[in-house]
């Protein structure tokens, strides 16, 4: 906002009103009805109701949409939804922003939502869509990709495209076994399963990201979700786990079910993960509880840092945020990734289980960053951030010398 615009507003607010909001476009109420009507065409698997949301000449559009309605098939929906956020009209062409929300049956209590643009044209007194595209900070979908498999575990849903069906139960076996390793390490409300998306590749991946391939070429997973402190097990918007197939398929059984372990820790953890929580606390937390009795030794876990340690580059604080950007130096990446566990481990072998999982809690329950582990150390621990970085540099040593 421009300094005469700020002022105006200032003005505004002093007397007590404010600028009026624009009188909603009459044509709202009919595009709303159009995409009312798209959606449950969706959620009914009603093709020739879905279709007839594009019009009688859109030929090369119906075809399109069509493909797109077949790679849905599969896919257990529970809800899908377009809640309309704005229209621009001009005459008998349309366009309209809209948040697309669905549920998965079974597995989502509150809705993915993602935001989409669509363009309509007004024919015979109805709203035609005549085209539909990713919304500001949108990204492509899964069933955009091509036609979806879908693989039930016990405790997981696997969305795949472009995967053989042995890929995806392997991948739903891996996922059954995180979401108990990950129930024993985190008490507490969360979903206790898990929705995975295997895309064909990493550049399918990025896609359903809306960043570069690069970013992820190394990634094996992540998770998706938003953060907060506020939200509730049952409100929460749902996570998605998304796997790099090229990779994941790198990994052994043994990387494999670290991965998903560690990606499904996030999935419980993220109603107590906030800003204010530091990046080496959620990474961290995430891969202790993913090689939490493993067996494997700190030398097997934290090759790179223990390189460091053993040259006498001790690092002399926990990772920053910078530290665990993707794309990233890959040895600094490793060396953060792996810090940030060992002072999770610290925390575990020194104070006790129970009190690391209060401390996570404790840092994203803070009202920002400023102060959160500070507070949490005090209130927790009985320790100061000074105190416990010493200790940590002492356990590295003590682990990596």
């Amino acid at each position: 906002m421009s300094l005469a615009g700020a002022s105006l507003a200032g003005l505004l607010l002093a007397a007590g009103c404010s600028a009026p909001a624009a009188p909603p476009d009459p044509a709202t109420p009919d595009i709303r009805e159009t995409l009312d009507h798209r959606a449950a065409a969706v959620v009914h698997h009603d093709e020739s109701a879905y279709l007839a949301a594009f019009g009688p000449a859109a030929t090369t559009l119906r075809r399109a949409e069509r493909a797109e309605f077949e790679n849905l098939a599969e896919v257990p929906l529970r809800s899908w939804t377009y809640h309309l956020t704005g229209v621009r009209r001009s005459g008998t062409r349309a366009t309209a922003t809209a948040d697309l929300r669905y549920r998965i049956a079974g597995y989502d209590t509150s809705p993915v939502s993602t935001p989409r643009t669509l363009e309509l044209a007004e024919h015979g007194g109805r709203w035609y869509v005549t085209a539909d595209r990713p919304g500001k900070g949108g990204a492509r979908q899964l069933w955009q990709q091509g036609r979806v498999s879908v693989v039930r575990g016990s405790r997981s849903l696997v969305l795949g495209v472009g995967q053989d069906a042995a890929t995806l139960h392997g991948i739903a076996a891996a996922a059954d076994k995180a979401v108990p390793a990950v129930d024993s390490a985190w008490p507490g409300a969360w979903a206790r399963r898990v929705v995975v998306l295997v895309p064909g590749s990493v550049d399918a991946m990025a896609e359903l990201l809306g960043a570069p391939t690069a970013s992820y070429r190394g990634i094996a997973a992540v998770t998706t979700g938003e953060t907060g402190s506020s939200a509730t097990a049952s409100t929460a918007p749902a996570d998605r786990v998304i796997v790099n197939p090229d990779a994941y398929g790198l990994l052994g059984a043994f990387g494999r079910g670290v991965v998903l372990t560690h990606e499904t820790t996030h999935v419980a953890t993220r109603t107590a993960t906030s800003a204010a929580t530091p990046t080496w606390l959620s990474e961290g937390f995430a891969d202790w509880v993913a090689y939490r009795g493993s067996g494997r030794t700190a030398a097997e876990i934290a090759p790179e840092l223990q390189d460091a340690v053993r040259l006498g580059r001790l690092p002399a604080a926990l990772p920053a945020d910078q530290d665990f950007a993707f794309g990233s130096d890959a040895d600094q990446l490793a060396q953060a990734y792996e810090g940030g566990w060992l002072a999770c481990e610290l925390i575990a072998g020194h104070w006790g289980e129970k009190r690391l999982t209060d401390f996570y809690r404790a840092v994203g329950a803070h009202d920002g960053r400023a102060g959160a582990v500070e507070d949490a150390m005090h209130d927790v621990l009985s320790t100061t951030p000074d105190d416990f970085t010493a200790r940590w540099r002492d356990y590295l040593r003590q682990r990596l010398g």
